[in-house]
């Protein structure tokens, strides 16, 4: 996976405002769980560190991507970095963390029982994860980065089958939010009835992906300067956790070891 894919938003970029901002709420939202060696698994660029890190005792980051390895190292000295694909957590020691968090990774993962597993391996007797992914119900297309979305019945199943305590919620946004979102299922709805062939489901996903990622970018931009007030206004306050878990844009789980 290339750290430049649209798939990664930023916050350099106006345009993945909204959606940079959803994803940046299940940071604030982990805080009160943060507590003692914390373990983030996928830290991505960073987006949570300078959030997170403060809270805990130590902060270890994992991720496969190595280009951002030196970016987080300078920029935050005190932080351990480990370069790995997962699972499992090669060098990673039975209950040596007291939280771990793992935004949006999920669905990247062929083994996702087994990722599950490790996460509970490393955690600490009575230790919390906090685990967010996309809702597979509010999708509007075929995701070429994601092996698989769940339905929050799916996913319930799926930590139950693992963690004897699974709080089940999500992350879903006010009017300003759901606005923008409609738009954007109007947008993606306009492209998607040119693929009269259904390729969207057809096609390998290393096929589809660079499609994807010129239209998914080219869409954010049409959206950003169709309603650039809209889309400049989202801000991370305007998301908020839900228990309806399954009407929300992105499953949030607490999961207690």
């Amino acid at each position: 996976m290339t750290i430049y894919a649209s798939e990664i938003t930023s916050e350099q970029h106006k345009a993945d405002g909204p959606i940079h901002q959803r994803l940046l709420k299940a940071y604030y939202e982990a805080i009160p769980y943060v507590k003692g060696d914390l373990l983030e698994v996928g830290c991505g660029e960073g987006r949570g560190v300078e959030l997170l890190a403060p809270l805990a005792k130590s902060y270890t980051a994992v991720d496969k991507i190595v280009e951002i390895a030196e970016t987080i190292r300078q920029k935050f000295p005190e932080t351990k970095f480990l370069n790995m694909n997962v699972p499992p957590f090669e060098g990673v020691a039975d209950a040596s963390f007291d939280t771990v968090v793992s935004f949006q990774v999920i669905e990247h993962i062929d083994q996702d029982q087994s990722f599950l597993r490790e996460i509970y391996r490393v955690l600490r007797p009575g230790g919390t994860a906090v685990i967010s992914t996309p809702n597979i119900t509010l999708s509007l297309t075929r995701n070429p980065w994601h092996v698989r979305e769940y339905t929050a019945a799916e996913f319930t199943a799926l930590c139950e089958s693992i963690f004897p305590s699974v709080s089940a919620k999500g992350i879903t946004g006010n009017e300003k939010v759901w606005a923008y979102y409609e738009e954007n299922k109007r947008s993606v709805a306009k492209y998607k009835r040119l693929d009269i062939f259904g390729l969207e489901q057809r096609l390998p996903a290393s096929i589809l992906r660079i499609p994807y990622d010129i239209l998914n970018r080219f869409n954010r931009n049409k959206l950003q300067q169709a309603n650039e007030g809209l889309v400049n206004d989202i801000g991370q306050e305007d998301f908020f956790v839900s228990d309806e878990a399954e009407k929300c844009f992105d499953l949030f789980y607490i999961l207690k070891k």
